[in-house]
Parts: C-alpha cells; sequence; structure tokens
C-alpha cells in the first residue's frame, strides 16, 4: 500500500546528528517506494514556512520557541491547530514520531491519535530511571505511548530501554537499525598501513561536545596517550559546552600542535575530516545506536569505543576494540590500537565493502514499511473510550491526569472541527511517483550484494 506519511521531530536540517539524519533518509527512501512524505519541525533561524528539499521532500519548518538543544517547549496543546491544519492539507494517514526528547513528536502523536490516524514512534536514545529529568521524561513517554499504534527502536539494548521505561507490551516493539550512504564515506588509503608511511597516527573524534558524549574521559585521556605516544595527533571536530576544557587542556599540557578542535562541521564535511586519520575514538557514556561509528568504520578507520548501550550490536568484532567508561581503560584501549596499527596488525582495506553489505537505507525504508502495513485502522465508534481507558490504567494518579489531558486534546479538535472545518482546508495536490519495484529478500536481513548501488543522496540540498 502507499501512505501519507508525516515525519516529525524537531531535530532536523539544517542541524547534524544521528536523529537528522534518519529522519531525511528514511524519507527519501519512503518517497523513493512511492509514498508521500512531509516532515514537521520548528523553525531554524531565518529557515522557516515550507521548504522543498532533495527529491521532492517537502518540509514545514513550524514557528515555535526551542527551549533546550533544538526541543521545543512542550506545551501539551498549543501545537495542534497547527499540525491538524497541515496534517488535513497533506491528508497525511500515519504520523511518525521521532526522538524522546523532541516535544513536536510527542504533540504530534498524541493529537494525531485523537484525529484517528495511525501513529509510529521511534526511539533513538537511552535513558536512565533513577535522575529528576529521566523520572519526568520518562512520565511524558509512557504517556505519549500509551495509545500509539507501533514503536521502533534502532537497537535490541534501546529497546529494553524503551519498554522498561515506558511499560510497553515487547510485541508492539520492533528493531530497526540505523544506516549509512556508504559511497559518501569511502576510504582513500586501501590494505594495511605501511611502516614506511611517514605520518603519524591521527586519532580522529568527531562528537557533539556534551558530557553524556564522554568529552570528561577525552579530556582526561589525551595528555596521558600523548606521553606515552610522542606521534601520536588528535583531530577533534564538534561544538558544544565542554570545548572549553578541551581548550584549557590543550593550553595547560603544551599540546597545541597535536590536539587540533576544528570545531563544528556540516555532515558532508565529517567524511573528510574521518579519512585523515587511522583511528577513530568514541568515549561515549550512552549511545543506543552510534551511528558515526558505522561511518568511521565505512571511512577504513579502526574504532575504539566504550562498551555502552547498543553499540557491541553495531560492528563486528575485528573492527573495533572495546573499553569500559572509564579512564584508565578507555587508554588501555586507545594505545593497544596504536600499537597495532603501528605494527601492522590490523587490515582496513575490507571495512567499506563489508559496511556496504550490513546498511543501506533501502532496507531500513523497507522494515519500516513493514510496520507501516502492520498498523491497523481505529474504528470511531468504539475508539475513543478504548482509549480512555488505555490511559486510566496508566496508573492511580497519572491514569486520571492522562485522561483528563486527552479529554481536553478532543475537546479542542471538536472546537478546531467547528471553527475551521476540514472541507475548507485545501489539500494538496500529489506528485505523481513510480513505486520501486519489490526485491525477493525479507526486510529482517541485510540486502546482497546486488544491492549496493543504492542511489541514496547523501546531502540536503534546497531545489
Amino acid at each position: 500500500m502507499v501512505y501519507n506519511i508525516a515525519m516529525v521531530a524537531d531535530f532536523f536540517y539544517p542541524q547534524p546528528g544521528g536523529v537528522e539524519f534518519h529522519v531525511y533518509h528514511l524519507a527519501q527512501e519512503l518517497i523513493d517506494l512511492g509514498h508521500s512524505v512531509v516532515v514537521i519541525t520548528h523553525e531554524y533561524g531565518s529557515r522557516k514556512g515550507i521548504r522543498m528539499l532533495t527529491n521532492g521532500l517537502k518540509v514545514y519548518y513550524v514557528p515555535f520557541f526551542v527551549l533546550y538543544r533544538n526541543s521545543t517547549f512542550p506545551t501539551v496543546f498549543l501545537a495542534f491547530p497547527i499540525l491538524r491544519n497541515i496534517f488535513i492539507r497533506e491528508e497525511i494517514e500515519i504520523v511518525h514520531g521521532h526522538g524522546t526528547y523532541s516535544s513536536l513528536c510527542h504533540e504530534a502523536i498524541i493529537h494525531g491519535g485523537t484525529m484517528g490516524l495511525r501513529t509510529v514512534f521511534t526511539d533513538h536514545s537511552l535513558f536512565g530511571f533513577a535522575d529528576i529529568w529521566s523520572i519526568i521524561g520518562n512520565k511524558i513517554l509512557k504517556f505519549t505511548l500509551t495509545d500509539v499504534g507501533h514503536v521502533i527502536c534502532v537497537s535490541n539494548t534501546c529497546k529494553e530501554n524503551t519498554v522498561l521505561r515506558a511499560s510497553l507490551d515487547p510485541v508492539n516493539v520492533s528493531v530497526i537499525p540505523n544506516a549509512v550512504v556508504a559511497k559518501d564515506f569511502t576510504p582513500i588509503r586501501k590494505g594495511i598501513r605501511k611502516k614506511s608511511d611517514p605520518a603519524d597516527i591521527t586519532i580522529v573524534v568527531i562528537s557533539r561536545l556534551f558530557a553524556n558524549k564522554g568529552i570528561d574521559l577525552l579530556t582526561a585521556i589525551i595528555p596521558r596517550i600523548c606521553v606515552q605516544k610522542p606521534k601520536v595527533r588528535f583531530l577533534i571536530a564538534g561544538d558544544g559546552p565542554k570545548s572549553i576544557e578541551l581548550e584549557q587542556m590543550r593550553e595547560k599540557y603544551f599540546l597545541e600542535e597535536r590536539v587540533q578542535l576544528v570545531g563544528a562541521i556540516k555532515h558532508e564535511e565529517v567524511r573528510n575530516i574521518m579519512v585523515q586519520g587511522e583511528i577513530y575514538l568514541h568515549p561515549s557514556l550512552t549511545e543506543a545506536f552510534g551511528t558515526v561509528l558505522v561511518e568511521a568504520a565505512s571511512c577504513g578507520l579502526f574504532v575504539v569505543t566504550t562498551n555502552v548501550g547498543g553499540i557491541p550490536e553495531v560492528l563486528p568484532n575485528h573492527m573495533f576494540t572495546f573499553a569500559k567508561p572509564e579512564e584508565d581503560s578507555l587508554v588501555e584501549a586507545t594505545i593497544k590500537a596504536i600499537t597495532l596499527m603501528e605494527t601492522e596488525q590490523i587490515d582496513v582495506s575490507t571495512f567499506h565493502d563489508e559496511v556496504i553489505k550490513m546498511y543501506t537505507w533501502e532496507n531500513v525504508a523497507r522494515r519500516t514499511e513493514n510496520v507501516y502495513n502492520s498498523l491497523e485502522t481505529t474504528h470511531s465508534n468504539t475508539y475513543f473510550v478504548d482509549r480512555l481507558q488505555k490511559f486510566y490504567n496508566t496508573g492511580v494518579i497519572a491514569g486520571k491526569l492522562y485522561v483528563l489531558c486527552v479529554i481536553v486534546d478532543v475537546f479542542i479538535y471538536v472546537i478546531l472541527e467547528w471553527l475551521y472545518p476540514a472541507e475548507h482546508i485545501d489539500t494538496v495536490t500529489k506528485w505523481p511517483r513510480k513505486k520501486r519495484p519489490q526485491y525477493s529478500n525479507e526486510c529482517e536481513h541485510h540486502v546482497d550484494d546486488n544491492d549496493n548501488d543504492d542511489d541514496d543522496s547523501g546531502s540536503m540540498l534546497s531545489i
């Protein structure tokens, strides 16, 4: 079947990141499969209104107040009028939200359920259960997912985390990993590193410079590694509040010539940074999947990473070495990787071809399409009562609050239907597209070699 789909997330282009590029590439592939896809996000500076991206992908940049880390201020109800207008204009059938900390995503799923639309949520992150912010976030997530049609997680670890946080039935949760456009991350070096190569060992780090990405660990281990390995250089790309600490570390230990801070980069520049190194270092404290690890391996880099979250599921063992999220363990693992590179014990020549076979966006899109096909259409005569019952059973106190929110949401929907009837809202004309032919592989498995010539576009160019 062919669907009209709304991808809703606070995180999208022009901001780079894992969620942003997942939404973009998934939307592109779904369009190639014949579906109609629009993206709904908040405004980014002067980028507001409706924009058209590559392959006719329409993006609604809605003017909402941004609270923290590009997530909009949670209002529960205020986004309903404009979301309803977009859903009707685009004749949306499926609302697909992305990101636990995306307020716009949560509101779209709740309002979509009120309008009787089918809903899907994709979780890209791992969160705890003890601190106050995790508790609040988990309560919000439980409210949103109580009546969601289906949930997608990017790794098995992410699935276990989401099931516990939102009290979900595991049967209603699928695991569909991220992917990369491997042709955009090609290595420039072939074969084993030669002793005759005069270049120093370069360790690359590309990350948002926040505490959860392990930047405190990175700041602590760089001086120790530089003492033990005099020919090692660090190339660090990214921006965030921890950049000041990295600058101070360079000055304190006189490492300005050996530690280069590039700052924020565009996604299309990631490959050019990566191919300058031999090792990719990823000291993250929490990670649901780690797309950047796949990109690094595709570029022919050996990966040193912490053994946290869904990272062990991402790459074969010969492509990386693990460390505990501790200073001593990270130093030991990094020194080991440097020694292996210096003694020619690592052959990275096959990494790129292996990644091509493991991850493609076409495979992700076809598996997501199967999720859409499994969604049941709601029946208006019993749906409202069943929906209230689901929310009421979520807790002694929280259940009653959830029911109150749903009733208020329905009340607002009735008022909007009276003030702005759906028949008075113009619908857009869909551009005719030829659906890509089906292939015989089961979507639960990786694609074969003959699917390697994927024509994904690796950039987000406005047209």
